[in-house]
């Protein structure tokens, strides 16, 4: 269960990947995309920009949930690390439209929930 955890924040990742290149390539253009890039870019719309900074987060989560969730696989995941994977999954699907959308104090309170759910499931491996 913990690896189908890590697999879809993967493909989260994944995703809001791909999210962002279409709508960069909506209002930077594909030309610009596919080139080399010497030039500064165009600057993106405030939500844009946001969706880019979600990403950019979710890179830096993953750094750490990755090896969190092998680690608690190879240990032998208990109920503990897997509902803490899982839980770390639900608040970075939501950190994407709270982050985009801006909603408040949730975004800070969703990333909060996440990294303490990939720190608890470190720890629950130690225990």
């Amino acid at each position: 269960m913990i690896l189908t955890a890590l697999a879809l924040a993967i493909l989260l990742h994944a995703a809001q990947v791909g999210l962002f290149a279409v709508v960069s390539d909506v209002q930077r253009g594909l030309r610009y995309n596919a080139g080399p890039r010497d030039d500064a870019p165009a600057p993106l719309s405030p939500r844009a920009a946001r969706l880019q900074r979600a990403t950019a987060n979710h890179a830096e989560a993953l750094i750490l949930f990755a090896p969190a969730a092998i680690l608690a696989h190879l240990v032998g995941h208990t109920p503990v690390a897997t509902a803490c994977a899982w839980t770390y999954l639900a608040a970075r699907a939501l950190y994407v439209p709270a982050y985009v959308f801006p909603f408040g104090l949730a975004r800070s309170a969703l990333w909060i929930v996440g990294f303490t759910a990939t720190v608890a499931m470190v720890i629950s491996t130690l225990i």
